[in-house]
């Protein structure tokens, strides 16, 4: 939602609160100028759709690893890693991003947009692949740790550099190609459950109860021989699927309305230091580095409740989504588990499809700064909700209160929901200049945009850790 923020302008009153507010959370003595963003590049279909395929490589990485942790659970089956695994995996991917994301948001300056796609797209091609092969061989437990966490950092540095630079290039072209980059991220994540669903039917399509009382038995796992042909599949389609995203790309660097916005920018690349580009940037520009520093202090100071409001989300979120939510078994005898698990995914990435999809009507959407921050810390009330339902404890079984199994998919809908409007919400509120008198003006919608990105990628990190607290909690 950060590239649809930058160029998305509602032209809604501003609420009687946000006026109410306005001299207490804002600077009342500087004077709101709002300046209008620069054209946007003629539309090109093609070109749409490609940032439309993008945006789905941008957050593939993140979806193929929590959509095969089933798979890569039962590789572990036996080891004492099992049951922090999904802690683990979660955990490094998103603080390396964290690391990775400011890192390359601060020397996007210094290189060639598409260069640093291209090279992210074979990264995380190559990684994709390698996991795809695991699936046909096997390991030792320990071994297969190290690899896929190994995979998850690598995938999430990959990652970092591709969304930063697709972000950079729609933002050139403008507003219609960052709405289709968006929207891609949003899709991507359903469109993976459902491959990862059809895949796990697939595989478990024969199954008797007496297969499945033993996967049960075993830990959900078993053999592994549904969860290895659910992978395989899964991500056979996803190396597919990125192989074309390069390809596609490559094509797209060619076309002229791209050479003549993101290439002639990518030809233009100061040479030499960090130091002398941000020296000769900021005379070119009128702006010095600590400027430049200090107009993001401003207006982070100035928007901090939105900050938190949408880190606090994903904490959440991440607390108990996928690494609890992994361990909850149907109370159904005769639905396999692996259905139940790739089904409580689609539904979660369903929800966040939803959620976002509803911030596309202007009237829905909550404006005031201390009503999302009340939205955001009510969200803390899905952490008893989920470990109510039937999730898989290390020591003796506890009735579930929560036993309806669709009662438990309909939690899962609700979290994504909640965690798409959050996010969306966060982001169009804290950009809006409109709504938002805390911005001094539009320059510094990029900024507050950039912030609420980044403030997403720590929440992912710390709810990633504060999973290791939930699960010694159950």
């Amino acid at each position: 939602m950060a590239a649809t923020s930058r160029h998305a302008k509602y032209q809604a009153l501003p609420t009687s609160e946000d006026i109410d507010h306005v001299h207490s959370e804002a600077n009342a003595d500087t004077p709101v100028s709002i300046r209008d963003p620069p054209p946007s590049a003629p539309l090109d279909r093609q070109i749409n759709f490609i940032y439309f395929i993008l945006g789905c490589a941008m957050l593939l990485p993140w979806n193929a690893l929590i959509n095969a942790t089933p798979f890569f659970l039962s590789r572990l089956l036996g080891s004492p890693l099992r049951p922090v695994f999904s802690s683990y995996q979660s955990s490094s991917f998103n603080v390396t991003a964290v690391l990775f994301q400011a890192y390359y948001t601060l020397t996007s300056k210094q290189a060639s947009n598409s260069r640093r796609v291209s090279l992210s797209i074979i990264t995380l091609t190559g990684f994709l692949f390698l996991i795809f092969l695991s699936t046909f061989i096997q390991i030792n437990p320990a071994l297969f740790f190290s690899f896929v966490l190994f995979s998850s950092i690598c995938m999430s540095a990959a990652g970092a550099c591709l969304s930063t630079a697709i972000f950079a290039g729609a933002a050139l072209l403008g507003r219609s190609y960052m709405q289709a980059m968006v929207s891609g991220q949003a899709a991507v994540g359903v469109v993976v459950s459902v491959v990862q669903l059809i895949s796990s039917a697939i595989s478990v399509w024969d199954a008797t109860p007496e297969d499945i009382a033993t996967f049960i038995a075993y830990d959900g796992a078993a053999e592994g021989v549904a969860e290895e042909q659910a992978a395989q599949i899964f991500f056979g389609v996803s190396v597919l699927f990125m192989a074309s995203t390069l390809a596609t790309h490559i094509w797209l660097t060619r076309q002229p309305l791209y050479k003549s916005t993101v290439g002639l920018m990518d030809m233009h690349k100061p040479q030499g230091s960090i130091e002398d580009t941000e020296e000769r940037h900021g005379f070119a520009s009128g702006v010095s580095p600590s400027d430049s520093w200090s107009d993001v202090l401003r207006v982070l100071n100035a928007n901090l409740i939105f900050m938190f409001s949408i880190a606090y989300t994903f904490i959440v979120t991440l607390a108990v989504f996928p690494s609890i939510t992994v361990t909850v078994l149907p109370t159904n005898p005769n639905l396999h588990p692996l259905l139940f698990v790739s089904t409580h995914f689609l539904a979660f990435n369903a929800g966040d499809l939803l959620g976002r999809y509803i911030c596309a009507f202007p009237r829905l959407i909550v404006w005031s700064a201390r009503r999302i921050l009340a939205m955001s810390l009510l969200r803390t009330l899905f952490i008893p909700i989920v470990l109510l339902c039937n999730v898989q404890r290390p020591t003796a079984m506890i009735p579930p209160v929560i036993s309806s199994d669709f009662l438990y998919m309909l939690i899962v809908l609700v979290i994504g929901i909640t965690n798409g409007y959050g996010n969306a919400t966060c982001f169009l509120a804290a950009s809006s200049i409109e709504h938002n008198f805390r911005l001094k003006g539009y320059e510094d919608v990029d900024i507050a945009a950039t912030l609420s990105g980044f403030s997403i990628v720590v929440g992912l990190a710390i709810g990633s850790l504060v999973s290791f607290g939930v699960r010694a909690a159950i």
